[in-house]
């Protein structure tokens, strides 16, 4: 299988890039940055763009089974300033058109798109259980995965079939929020954040990109897929797992006031969290790798 990704330097692409070639399958990554990164294996194809248009790769598309989407500015890189917000939406939109025009640039399309997006389309709730079925919220990233995602619905046009991955908090040893939630409690001093009563929907980085390629491999999927463990947790059930984890206590919250002073307007991600079941994902019969939390962080922090 030949996969092209977008935005394959980040995370998910870096780990999804490594789960594809063990397998055998040919990579190409799609990056902004002028240079191939030094993490990169030999036999990733990288190519350069400008995160707007399809010019000096849309023809690659030809020799492509399947094209995954992740490109888009960090979420929690900074406090979002009326700039920040303004990157963060374009850079997803502009992005998502430039595929759009690279499928149009060819005559032999891909037959699967798979779109990143996230659990934040449904906007915050303190107790309801959201499934794929569920509207929109109204906040500024509801917003932002609303016009995330409709940026390349013109493919399902061409015959493409299209699954768009609405993704929770990934845990990664490494990246993401899970270092910076472990740390405190290493030294004794972690804990909940605010009340620790709101929603965290997680998912382990391994079940996030052996979900990606089934989601390629398997042609009933369509259309969104909540891309999260089957078992959320309330926030304060984190920090207590964390804690058993690294056998440490974690009993010290940090107040909610503090949190909005640290990160601003992002707090509000944070403090009031969702929950949201991967109703889609267990219709298709993903078989998850890691569906309960303390298993995750066993393997993630040990």
């Amino acid at each position: 299988m030949r996969v092209l990704i977008t935005g394959g330097t980040g995370a998910i692409g870096h780990h999804l890039t490594d789960l594809l070639l063990k397998e055998g399958h040919d990579v190409t990554i799609l990056s902004r940055k002028t240079l191939k990164p030094a993490r990169l294996p030999a036999k990733v194809t990288f190519l350069q763009w400008d995160g707007k248009t399809a010019k000096g790769w849309g023809n690659h598309l030809e020799a492509v089974d399947a094209v995954v989407n992740l490109a888009g500015a960090g979420i929690a890189e900074g406090r979002w300033t009326a700039e920040r917000k303004k990157v963060i939406l374009d850079s997803r939109v502009n992005a998502g058109q430039a595929v759009v025009e690279a499928f149009e640039s060819v005559n032999q399309k891909p037959p699967v798109l798979i779109q990143a997006s996230g659990v934040n389309y449904y906007g915050m709730d303190k107790e309801k259980a959201f499934t794929e079925a569920d509207g929109p919220g109204n906040d500024f990233l509801a917003e932002v995965c609303i016009q995330w995602e409709a940026a390349t619905a013109p493919v399902e046009a061409m015959g493409v079939r299209r699954v768009i991955i609405r993704t929770g908090a990934v845990l990664d040893p490494d990246e993401g929020a899970l270092p910076k939630l472990a740390m405190p409690v290493r030294f004794f001093i972690g804990g909940p954040l605010g009340s620790g009563r709101q929603w965290l929907s997680w998912i382990h980085y391994a079940d996030e990109v052996e979900a990606i390629k089934f989601l390629i491999e398997t042609e009933a999927a369509c259309g969104p897929v909540n891309m999260t463990a089957p078992q959320p947790v309330r926030n304060k059930e984190l920090a207590q797992a964390i804690g058993r984890v690294l056998h440490r206590p974690a009993m010290m919250p940090a107040p909610g006031l503090a949190v909005k002073l640290m990160v601003g307007e992002l707090s509000d991600v944070v403090l009031e969290g969702q929950k949201v079941v991967p109703a889609a994902l267990q219709r298709l019969g993903y078989p998850f790798k890691y569906p309960q939390l303390d298993a995750a962080l066993e393997n993630l922090l040990r």
